[in-house]
């Protein structure tokens, strides 16, 4: 193994924040206990949209995160959008859910992965979807309008509108009729 320096790192803060801090505020937000928002210049959010106890949402220092309208996210979840997210409106996000926009490329076998730099890629979420609770959403994936991911699948490649997955990675169990 190679025992190169790996770069300094930098605090992102403690991610407290007032709705004021937010790029976009709706009316009729919920905010449960503990919920961190990290960049919430960043950070959009619609309105009647209810936030899980102890949710993290990383708005990062580039990129957006943005929330529609009639959303439900559940406690304990997780967004990163280092490449940005998008939730469209009324959809439901279960307890545990981790969304990523980001991973350390592969390309320098000399390095450290974490010292070799990230690829970005957006997640999208279209309307009326509905996320189980622990899923994971890796970066890229853009699910369709009407969608339902099964609890705890891992969500690798892009799902079509009304479509049901689940697993690990998630395959196509139905179509929604």
């Amino acid at each position: 193994m190679n025992q190169q320096t790996i770069s300094q790192y930098k605090s992102h803060g403690n991610g407290r924040f007032n709705p004021s801090d937010l790029k976009k505020m709706g009316n009729n937000v919920i905010f449960e206990d503990n919920v961190l928002i990290f960049h919430p210049g960043n950070v959009e959010i619609g309105n009647n949209v209810y936030i899980g106890h102890n949710s993290i949402l990383k708005g990062y220092h580039k990129n957006f995160l943005k929330i529609g309208d009639n959303c439900w996210i559940g406690q304990m979840c997780y967004m990163h959008s280092a490449g940005g997210i998008t939730i469209g409106q009324a959809v439901g996000i279960g307890p545990g859910v981790k969304i990523l926009t980001s991973v350390h490329k592969e390309n320098n076998l000399t390095n450290p992965i974490i010292s070799n730099d990230l690829e970005f890629d957006e997640v999208v979420i279209n309307d009326d979807c509905d996320i189980g609770i622990g899923s994971i959403i890796l970066p890229g994936v853009k699910i369709g309008q009407g969608s339902i991911v099964g609890a705890g699948s891992v969500v690798t490649k892009n799902i079509p509108k009304y479509s049901v997955y689940a697993g690990n990675p998630a395959r196509l169990l139905r179509t929604r009729q």
